[in-house]
């Protein structure tokens, strides 16, 4: 069969593929292009991670910002060894196709998979998770970088540092600290996406609505969850709090 017949006959399957790596990308680039932009959680959170870098330089005992950044550099190890679980059972699904197949046909609206088509899917899934797998461990190694960074920190009474020094030292740590976590956030949109995926097993017009559904529920918790308005009403409590006192 050549590539066009294929087409032809999956024409509904090709359009719903496109549409997921459309969407996705689409996120993508405008959630990079609204950091700069737009009041998002990466956003917010990069004026914490600044204020907790400056703070840090002015305490001589950093033990609870080692212990942050181990549990935080934990979170990005368990999800690379629960995607790795993830990518074995995919792999064993390869070897499952006709079971798999005559499960999934019993199933309401559902289209009729030939092998070719499952484990094509399975391959798109498989491909999903070692993205994943690649930005949690990424991820996780700069957090190590970031706990050294905390480790050469220069100390309150070191008075060969700067007050300039000391501030382009804290807004560098805060922007390592970023790559990481925006890096853990690629890996659980992965995830997210993941789960659109598996509705294509379903029917190639389920696939599309869940990618659509997928994205608004990214988009409104990026930038209109209450996480967010907490986060903003805490620092904007605090500046204005700064502001009195002085």
């Amino acid at each position: 069969m050549s590539l066009q017949d294929f087409i032809q006959r999956h024409l509904l399957d090709v359009i719903a593929f496109s549409w997921f790596v459309l969407w996705w990308a689409a996120y993508y680039y405008y959630s990079r292009w609204a950091l700069r932009r737009e009041t998002c959680l990466a956003r917010v959170m990069h004026n914490y991670r600044y204020d907790w870098m400056s703070r840090l330089l002015e305490r001589e005992i950093r033990i609870a910002d080692t212990t942050i950044m181990t549990h935080l550099e934990r979170n990005g190890a368990f999800f690379a060894s629960s995607t790795l679980l993830i990518l074995a059972a995919l792999f064993t699904m390869l070897g499952a196709t006709d079971q798999a197949i005559g499960v999934l046909s019993e199933l309401p609206f559902s289209t009729s998979d030939s092998r070719l088509e499952w484990e094509l899917k399975i391959l798109l899934l498989i491909t999903i998770f070692v993205y994943a797998f690649f930005t949690f461990s990424w991820s996780m190694r700069q957090y190590n970088f970031c706990a050294i960074l905390i480790g050469a920190a220069p100390m309150p009474d070191d008075e060969s540092v700067t007050a300039k020094a000391r501030k382009a030292y804290a807004e560098h740590t805060a922007d390592l600290i970023d790559l990481a976590a925006n890096q853990f956030n690629y890996g659980l949109r992965a995830y997210y996406y993941g789960l659109a995926v598996l509705c294509w097993f379903w029917h190639p017009v389920i696939f599309m609505t869940a990618t659509v559904l997928i994205s608004c529920v990214l988009y409104r918790r990026e930038f209109y969850s209450k996480t967010l308005r907490a986060l903003r009403a805490a620092r904007d409590d605090r500046v204005e709090f700064l502001g009195i006192i002085r």
